[in-house]
């Protein structure tokens, strides 16, 4: 059986403890990434945020959640990290040779005005008259 992948967001998705020991998945200023500590005070209800006693004996205050992964799960984190940025880059470079590609078959995502041309951006179709107003609105301004 193949060992279970986790993403990032199931690493740290439950809220640490007073006493637990930590590593740092992002560099902050003077502390490197991949520090390790142990949680000397967490607080917060919606924004959760830690004190945290480094290894060197130095206290950093007021880290957020999203900076800390329990130390045992460091390298796991870091793997799941870089699973999600190639995915995501996959997903972007998929959509843009999309975009490329145009529609398939003359289809198009709303109704069209004859002799109108809509724009699409961020994969969102701007419709014509909207395109038009604001070339108008670049004219009176002399833009």
């Amino acid at each position: 059986m193949p060992p279970k992948t986790y993403s990032t967001a199931q690493l740290q998705a439950r809220t640490l403890k007073r006493g637990e020991k930590v590593s740092l998945v992002s560099a902050l200023p003077g502390v490197p990434q991949g520090t390790e500590g142990k949680v000397a005070m967490a607080n917060g209800f919606t924004w959760n945020r830690y004190w945290v006693r480094l290894v060197d004996g130095r206290v950093v205050g007021h880290i957020d959640h999203d900076d800390l992964v329990r130390t045992k799960d460091y390298q796991r984190y870091l793997v799941a990290r870089d699973r999600e940025a190639d995915l995501a880059e996959l997903a972007a470079q998929q959509a843009t040779e999309a975009a490329a590609a145009g529609p398939v078959d003359g289809a198009s995502d709303g109704p069209a005005e004859s002799g109108s041309s809509e724009a699409v951006v961020n994969g969102v179709a701007v419709p014509a008259y909207l395109l038009q107003r604001s070339a108008d609105a670049r004219a009176r301004l002399g833009a």
